[in-house]
């Protein structure tokens, strides 16, 4: 195929464009009313327009180079791999979400925290460390979590209900 076109050969192609779509227009305009076959006669002019004006080269070479690079993509062997991994990455992506949704290989919060550094692998001084308490608090138990404060106070609620004969 030509790299360029002449004036000429642009004005054939942009004509022989024209006429297909004229043609096309014609069966759209019996199908669905005037209205759609003049747009499609409107459309269908373009490709002369383009060929009298001189701009059916520029089209040509436009098409012809994304025609070259889809080519080029197709046949070349690291595309094809970039594509894999690509799915590969969004499968991995996707069974993650879906594996955080229920809690499937994940470690609930604070636990790592609580566990002593004789058990992380902390050495001989497991028996040291786990007599002292840990940085941050003096000597006193840690405090308890909000949901726990909340089911002591329903506690204490339920003690006063009791008393007063209300179930």
């Amino acid at each position: 195929m030509p790299e360029n076109l002449t004036w000429m050969t642009g004005l054939i192609l942009g004509g022989g464009l024209t006429l297909v779509g004229l043609v096309i227009s014609l069966v759209v305009w019996r199908a669905k009313g005037a209205a759609r076959g003049l747009r499609g006669v409107a459309w269908s002019l373009l490709p002369l327009v383009a060929g009298l004006i001189g701009l059916m080269n520029a089209v040509w070479q436009f098409v012809m180079s994304i025609i070259g690079i889809l080519v080029g993509l197709l046949f070349n062997p690291a595309v094809w791999a970039g594509v894999v991994l690509a799915g590969v990455a969004v499968v991995l992506y996707v069974v993650s979400g879906v594996m955080a949704a229920r809690g499937v290989g994940t470690r609930p919060r604070g636990r790592a925290s609580e566990e002593p550094k004789a058990a992380r692998g902390g050495g001989g001084q497991g028996a040291a460390d786990a007599a002292r308490p840990a940085a941050g608090q003096v000597g006193a138990s840690p405090k308890k979590s909000a949901a726990a404060d909340d089911l002591s106070d329903l506690g204490d609620i339920e003690a006063l209900l009791r008393k007063r004969g209300i179930d």
